[in-house]
């Protein structure tokens, strides 16, 4: 296996557990109610858009944003990692994280928020696309958003086919899948942290 079909298979992996397009899918189909399939179709597209364009921005601008900020990748792997363990240890438990959670609707447009901000771009999401795109070059970041773009591809057609998935799956289900997510998140939050605090202490053995 090349290095970047790994970078490519992690990546997918991360993505996939912090957005949880199954768990999501409930929600999009609470928030668009009874609305028609042209409806929910142009909710659907517009949320993921913005979506990905947050993650590539960040994705491409990672670099740019360390160095404004005096940031080094050692800390944002150890924050990220932070981060994505919270939202992974808060899915194990059942629920879903405060990160990646809002009770603002309010007439407002639902695509944008809480749709867009925060559960598909959250904190952790954007944590993670950093992470992965910011350490290497530019084929990993290209690899990093290629897959999310995929994924982005994905989590619309789950929406989309939102009530037959629901009906599939059932509740048990449903709680099954967020746990392994969960776990599966938790265990790459406590990886991220391990490889930052690694690199840090090289860091400064060199220094």
């Amino acid at each position: 296996m090349t290095p970047l079909i790994k970078h490519a298979l992690i990546v997918f992996m991360a993505f996939f557990a912090i957005m949880n397009p199954i768990a999501n899918t409930t929600v999009f189909a609470g928030l668009s109610g009874d609305k028609d399939k042209f409806e929910k179709t142009k909710i659907a597209l517009k949320a993921l858009t913005i979506t990905f364009i947050i993650i590539l921005l960040f994705a491409l601008l990672g670099k740019s944003i360390f160095h404004m900020f005096g940031i080094t990748l050692p800390a944002l792997r150890i924050a990220g990692g932070v981060i994505v363990f919270l939202v992974g240890y808060h899915m194990l438990q059942g629920a879903s994280s405060k990160l990646h959670t809002s009770q603002k609707t309010d007439g407002a447009d639902i695509a944008v928020s809480p749709m867009a901000v925060p559960l598909l771009a959250g904190p952790g999401t954007i944590a993670t696309a950093m992470s992965y795109s910011a350490a290497d070059g530019w084929p990993e970041i290209i690899v990093t958003i290629v897959v999310f773009a995929i994924l982005c591809i994905i989590t619309f057609f789950c929406f989309i086919f939102s009530s037959k998935i629901l009906s599939a799956v059932g509740k048990s289900g449903l709680d099954i899948i967020t746990r392994l997510m969960g776990l599966i998140l938790a265990v790459i939050g406590v990886q991220m942290m391990i490889v930052g605090v690694q690199t840090a202490m090289q860091i400064q053995t060199l220094s």
